[in-house]
């Protein structure tokens, strides 16, 4: 039985638009598709249907994957990989250069650093106490000392090392390399945040897919058995789901039809049969009994201290096993404010460090024992330095001026030191190395060229290394 006072809704003025603009608009769009030079890249036919389908490099690329150990909170470079034996002579001195405003501007007297440095391997770099096993890979390690950067406060500096701005809501760099190259995994997301319990200063944004489309933004993973929300089934049996996942798309591909191809409501589609295929592929992943004995004891997976970061470590190595195309780590909650040690810097440093170490080793160890290493780019960074000068007594202020990083393999030359700073470790002297400098080497070695990367927004191409950016060759294998 019919209802007789139904009648069809009017179409709206919106509605209007959109079905008059598949004529029309398609002519236009068409020309631009067929341009190579649209968005800087020319995807792959399959691309169109699936935004993480594998996309040709600009290139041959050195690195498949990229694993971002982010140290949130600004390790001290004179405590880690810049020794400067200055500070020793000068102990408790006023520091012999031009002081520039710090976070807190509480500048007080030379402190020498609380560790020994040793040489280490073959190329006989010194590294900090605090990273004995580290130490135990700088052959096959890029040391760059004279990173300088824009910002001295934790949130746009986090944005910053993120996405090349300081301003909120620009896309990271895990979002531009799945946006450019696609992911090799297909029943996982393109860009993966392993979180341990504490987001940077900056929030979700970080990782944002910013004005790309959302399917290459940071999926947060947490560490245990759910690492991801509302993941399990919640239907009775896999027939039933599949029944409403089948009914779900043919209503989704309706409205799509209906609105003339609304990117929302494709993006909807696509995260459905995600989400399926990662039912089978998140336990999977987790499941560490597959691994011996003695991988779970190189990445310290039974020791309370290295626990949780060491598990971070061995799942990001099964991720880039599966083809993932950007990892990113978080470091962990060791009662110190992350690595930011305004004060009690032997403390801070040293149990954040200790969390992290042999985790770190035993990823880099793994990699290389498994053929891994040659086609995964692993780099270790805070936001920014510290002080050369105390602060409060026993602690040490930001420091964007002149800090340190550290790059291995994926096409990265071992056992090199790159740039200096001055000898006090304040200021980069010598091979000044930018934020828009690492992205651009990082996105060379992943078969990109940073200024082809492109996408239109604003009224420009944009790109992640905005309109600048040089590739620190000498670092390069």
């Amino acid at each position: 039985m019919h209802c007789r006072r139904f009648r069809p809704t009017p179409t709206s003025r919106r509605e209007l638009l959109q079905q008059c603009a598949n004529g029309f608009g398609a002519v236009a769009l068409s020309t631009l598709l067929a341009d190579p030079a649209f968005a800087g890249l020319s995807p792959d036919a399959n691309a169109s249907k699936n935004p993480l389908a594998p996309r040709k490099s600009h290139f041959p690329a050195k690195a498949k994957s990229v694993i971002f150990l982010f140290m949130d909170g600004g390790p001290s470079q004179v405590d880690t990989f810049d020794p400067k034996p200055r500070l020793a002579k000068e102990n408790g001195q006023p520091i012999k250069l031009p002081v520039q405003p710090t976070q807190f501007d509480d500048i007080g007297n030379v402190l020498k650093s609380p560790w020994e440095f040793r040489n280490y391997g073959k190329s006989g770099i010194p590294v900090s106490d605090l990273f004995p096993h580290v130490a135990t890979c700088v052959d096959d390690m890029a040391i760059i000392r004279s990173m300088v950067a824009d910002f001295s406060e934790h949130t746009n500096a986090n944005y910053f090392l993120h996405s090349g701005s300081g301003l909120q809501g620009r896309p990271s760099m895990g979002a531009w390399a799945t946006y450019g190259l696609g992911s090799e995994c297909q029943n996982l997301p393109g860009f993966i945040v392993l979180n341990s319990g504490m987001i940077p200063p900056g929030g979700m944004d970080c990782f944002t897919s910013g004005f790309l489309p959302a399917s290459y933004q940071g999926s947060l993973f947490r560490m245990g058995k759910t690492p991801l929300s509302d993941l399990d089934r919640v239907e009775e049996t896999s027939e039933l789901q599949k029944s409403k996942l089948a009914l779900m798309q043919k209503l989704d591909k309706s409205t799509l039809a209906r609105t003339g191809g609304d990117p929302n409501v494709e993006a909807a589609i696509l995260n459905y049969e995600l989400a399926y295929k990662m039912q089978s592929a998140v336990p999977d992943l987790m499941d560490m009994k597959s691994e011996s004995k003695a991988t779970l004891q190189l990445y310290g997976i039974d020791e309370q201290p290295t626990q949780v970061f060491g598990q971070q470590c061995l799942v990001a190595r099964r991720l880039v096993e599966r083809g993932v195309r950007f990892v990113e780590l978080l470091c962990r909650n060791v009662g110190a404010d992350r690595w930011d040690q305004h004060g009690d810097l032997r403390n801070g440093h040293s149990n954040n460090a200790k969390a992290v170490d042999k985790p770190i080793a035993g990823l880099l160890k793994d990699l290389k024992s498994r053929g891994l290493l040659d086609s995964t780019l692993v780099v270790w960074a805070g936001e920014f330095g510290r002080t050369p000068m105390a602060q409060g007594g026993n602690g040490r202020d930001h420091n964007p001026f002149g800090f340190s990083l550290w790059l291995a393999g994926g096409g990265i030359k071992g056992g090199t030191v790159y740039g200096a700073t001055d000898e006090y470790g304040y200021y980069a002297v010598e091979n000044k190395v930018t934020m828009h400098d690492l992205h651009a080497t990082m996105l060379h070695l992943m078969g990109m060229n940073h200024k082809k990367l492109t996408y239109f927004y604003g009224g420009r191409d944009m790109r992640l290394t905005d309109v600048s950016g040089e590739i620190v060759t000498p670092i390069l294998a």
